[in-house]
């Protein structure tokens, strides 16, 4: 997923990733665990299993899900339906329109599923989160070392109709001119498959991602101004530039939020295994099904890492801890 939001790939396997996958070979009825005395029932279990054979991955999600569930719940920490929506919403904006959906059907997840699955996200994101400091001179010293890839480049942002011959383009020049709309036209005549039905906009781009001729005329004409034709490999092009954004070197005034949210993120993603990790380490988990015996991973030595059984600042003690894990 794009950078704009926080994915913790530490959460990968309840993130909208996993693949809801199947079991062969495990008995019928009863129960498959439990986690701290709450059950995974067959019925459950089975429900999840229609896309193939891959029952101990299954089960070692749900376990997780739970272990995340109990967490929140004793920890009296709540996730709103706003916040698990504004999730989705920043996710699905970094897409195409129907593509996320696309993505869900071919996963086999619903929209609760993903609703559960980002709310799982948050607690973890909230409970470690608490225990994130990022100081100034973190993020000073990240600049100073990363100016090649926070720096950017002067950017414009264009609107362009493209057509096949001298003729027709001259003929677009003088509707625009006359003053035509630019995005009914470039519906009308552009044979750009990508831009036409968006109105021949082309978004942000720096020198060097158009061909020379192009980016010419983009980089040196005035914002609003209709272009005379201009010729590429591609054809001929009607241009309007509509902003400009001059290059800009990376400091603390216009990259601070940025560069402390790749150091949060950076964090998060050292702190969440572990944290995960001593949810189970402090739960009670049976397993019943001797097939899925050995589902759970071993768990890494403990660590720094906040304590699971600690809830972030501002919410109620958890309570107390269980027994060790029954791998």
């Amino acid at each position: 997923m794009p950078n704009p939001y926080r994915v913790v790939a530490a959460l990968s396997t309840v993130a909208l990733g996993l693949a809801l996958a199947g079991c062969s070979g495990a008995s019928a009825g009863g129960d498959v665990a439990s986690i701290n005395s709450q059950k995974i029932t067959r019925t459950d279990f089975d429900s999840k299993l229609e896309q193939g054979p891959d029952g101990k991955r299954v089960l070692n999600q749900m376990v997780q899900g739970m272990l995340i569930d109990q967490y929140a719940a004793d920890s009296h920490l709540q996730i709103s339906d706003a916040d698990v929506q504004k999730k989705e919403d920043d996710i699905k904006s970094k897409y195409p329109p129907g593509q996320f959906e696309q993505i869900l059907k071919t996963q086999n997840l619903t929209e609760d599923d993903v609703k559960r699955i980002l709310r799982q996200q948050l607690v973890v994101e909230k409970a470690v989160g608490a225990n994130v400091h990022i100081s100034d001179k973190e993020i000073a010293d990240y600049i100073a070392k990363n100016h090649p890839t926070l720096d950017t480049a002067q950017q414009v942002r264009a609107r362009h109709i493209l057509v096949a011959d001298r003729a027709t383009a001259d003929k677009v020049e003088g509707l625009l001119k006359a003053g035509g709309s630019f995005a009914d036209l470039a519906k009308k005549y552009s044979t750009d498959p990508s831009s036409k039905d968006k109105g021949g906009e082309l978004g942000f781009f720096i020198r060097g991602q158009m061909v020379p001729s192009f980016s010419a005329v983009a980089f040196s004409q005035k914002i609003g101004v209709i272009s005379p034709p201009v010729k590429s490999p591609f054809g001929w092009h009607i241009i309007q530039v509509e902003e400009k954004k001059p290059a800009q070197i990376a400091n603390m005034a216009n990259s601070k939020d940025k560069v402390k949210e790749i150091l949060t993120q950076q964090q998060d993603q050292q702190q969440i295994p572990q944290f995960l990790a001593e949810l189970r380490r402090k739960a009670t988990i049976t397993i019943y099904d001797p097939a899925l015996k050995d589902a759970l991973p071993p768990l890494p030595p403990p660590s720094g890492a906040p304590a699971a059984g600690a809830p972030p600042a501002g919410n109620a003690p958890a309570a107390p801890a269980s027994a060790a894990a029954t791998k």
